[in-house]
């Protein structure tokens, strides 16, 4: 799903991912971009964090639901499967030939993504309070 939304990327060029901050596979996720990010093109915010709120709330989006993945892009807003899609675009070496995935139809791409959504807390944990950027990876964090 795409989302038209009147805010920006903080005023910069950066892209935001949101993620639930308490999800195991979301942090490992956002992990995985960080240490590809070469180009230090993505900042990242928990949905959980007054950042994430606002936008959730700008959005008409659930406030207290937090199975999805997002990415803001140019005024954009890209959920589940389409947001981690359009990530791998920037990320380094061959996990940008992932993008190619974006020709299969949302419905059933989102399918996939739902099913892991659903059971992630299940097949890989759940932290009982949100990530904590170390002290190097702050500046990308958004609060």
């Amino acid at each position: 799903m795409i989302i038209q939304t009147a805010m920006t990327e903080n005023g910069n060029n950066h892209s935001l991912i949101l993620f639930d901050g308490v999800c195991n596979f979301c942090n490992s996720s956002v992990n995985f971009v960080i240490d590809r990010d070469k180009e230090n093109i993505f900042k990242f915010a928990s949905l959980q964090s007054d950042t994430g709120q606002k936008i959730l709330r700008d959005n008409n989006l659930p406030l207290n639901e937090f199975n999805t993945f997002l990415l803001m892009e140019r005024g954009l807003l890209y959920t589940k499967s389409t947001a981690a899609i359009k990530v791998t675009r920037y990320l380094g070496g061959a996990w940008k030939l992932l993008y190619v995935f974006i020709i299969i139809p949302p419905v059933i791409r989102n399918f996939f993504y739902d099913l892991i959504a659903r059971n992630r807390y299940k097949w890989f944990g759940k932290k009982d309070s949100c990530r904590i950027p170390t002290p190097e990876e702050r500046a990308k964090f958004l609060v």
